[in-house]
């Protein structure tokens, strides 16, 4: 199947994304768009569970193209991230090659450092792109690897290409559609910022979080959806120390349609509030008296924008 084309204007990516039920607001889009249509990176920064990563999914969805994925993590190498060579193929190889009477060495050396006895990883996978078909690259969580492989991505972000020294340099025919995300646990260097166009992914407000719910979470009663988005809304307001994310939003929800809650009572907010915190020092404290307090005011809220 050939991939879609990409969208012509900031409409079609709001529509875009709307089709692969990602509730995105205008500025978002904006920057999405001219990405897609400079071909720049999008760098993606914001506290985990606001929904970056999901960004990615939705365009390698919408747009009928593959998704490559490198996770990141603590100690990433080029071997993990980009590629390494097969040395069992090639010690192989190499005794096939002794084992023969005529064994021309030079040819020998020449075929061991040849693209057949190349592993090719996530970031070398998406620059050799068939058909046509640029692939999602999304680079996620960049911010839990070393500053050394940052340097690295500078040569792939600003040419869409790797050196391989063996080799030489592999450019992308069709350069990939690539994503980065970060959660901000340690900055990112301005290099790779200037490489990319820049989005903060900020917790959505009221009307956007309830819209995500309707879409995520269509068999959760219209009260109860407006009760969970108005008491993790006030949760946020309280500098836990983790503020639940949209994900934790969708997961309470979930999980009290489940348990066949039509509103939020005390008990239940205390039964299930390690769905939406994930810190027993948060859950102590907002657990009891504070949780009560909390549902109070959004119940009043609510009937007080209900009556008016």
């Amino acid at each position: 199947m050939a991939p879609s084309p990409l969208p012509q204007s900031v409409d079609a990516v709001e529509t875009l994304l709307g089709a692969g039920n990602y509730v995105a607001d205008r500025s978002l889009a904006t920057a999405l768009f001219l990405s897609l249509r400079l071909g720049r990176p999008l760098f993606l920064e914001g506290e985990a569970g606001v929904g970056k990563t999901e960004i990615a999914k939705v365009l390698s969805e919408t747009l009928d193209r593959p998704l490559i994925r490198l996770q990141c993590y603590e100690g990433l190498d080029l071997a993990s991230a980009v590629y390494e060579w097969n040395y069992s193929r090639q010690m192989l190889e190499i005794r096939l090659a002794e084992a023969g009477a005529n064994a021309d060495r030079k040819a020998l050396e020449a075929d061991l450092f040849s693209e057949r006895f190349l592993i090719k990883r996530p970031i070398l996978q998406a620059l050799e792109a068939k058909d046509g078909a640029a692939p999602v690259l999304l680079i996620d969580e960049l911010d839990r690897t070393d500053e050394p492989f940052e340097a690295f991505l500078l040569e792939v972000l600003s040419d869409f290409q790797v050196t391989i020294p063996e080799i030489g340099a592999i450019k992308a025919e069709t350069p990939p559609l690539v994503v980065i995300t970060s959660n901000r646990t340690r900055e990112i260097h301005d290099a790779i910022k200037r490489r990319c166009f820049y989005y903060w992914v900020d917790y959505p407000d009221a009307d956007r979080e309830l819209a995500i719910l309707k879409v995520k979470a269509p068999q959760a009663p219209d009260a109860l959806s407006r009760e969970i988005v108005g008491f993790v809304q006030t949760l946020r307001g309280l500098e836990l120390f983790k503020n639940p994310g949209i994900a934790e939003t969708l997961d309470w929800a979930q999980a009290l349609t489940e348990l066949d809650r039509l509103s939020l009572d005390p008990e239940t907010i205390n039964d299930t509030l390690g769905t939406i915190l994930k810190y027993q020092d948060d859950i102590a404290r907002i657990q009891g008296s504070e949780a009560a307090k909390i549902l109070q005011e959004v119940k009043a809220g609510l009937a007080k924008g209900a009556a008016g």
